[in-house]
């Protein structure tokens, strides 16, 4: 995906955990961040904590999806996806992606990777890896309307 792309369809679950949604419920009320991880990325767990503070401390002002983006066969047991978002709190609704339909919508490649997108869904910042967690408080705060330091 490139800048100002629009953001795709969130269509092609293998299931959905924490409740499904679908873009039109995305767009047009607040931005959006949309974060990729697998359950064998040791770096998207560790990022874990960051995520979930995004989605406490902006609740209000931004919606917060997961994508789980299989890197191999062990990846795709749902019972142990399930496992590990509730060991790491994830609350936000996670978009299971075993057949990496969504991956290949987003054109990603990456976990983790992060995807923040306007409230008319269009992409304003697109970040991978584990790093960077400063950058990305700073693009989602810009696109929220608020500056910081």
């Amino acid at each position: 995906m490139k800048l100002r792309d629009e953001m795709p369809e969130l269509n092609g679950a293998t299931e959905w955990i924490n409740g499904e949604v679908k873009k039109e419920e995305l767009i047009g009320n607040k931005p959006t961040l949309i974060h990729f991880w697998s359950v064998s990325c040791g770096l998207c767990k560790e990022a874990m904590p960051n995520i979930n503070k995004f989605r406490d401390d902006y609740k209000d002002e931004l919606n917060v999806v997961a994508v789980h983006m299989p890197r191999s066969e062990k990846d795709l047991d749902l019972d142990q996806i399930k496992e590990v978002a509730k060991e790491h709190d994830i609350k936000q609704p996670i978009f299971v992606d075993n057949q990496h339909n969504l991956t290949d919508a987003f054109e990603n490649q990456y976990v983790p990777a992060y995807y923040v997108f306007d409230a008319e869904g269009k992409l304003r910042h697109f970040q991978a890896g584990g790093e960077g967690m400063k950058m990305l408080t700073k693009r989602v705060n810009r696109v929220l309307g608020k500056e910081t330091k």
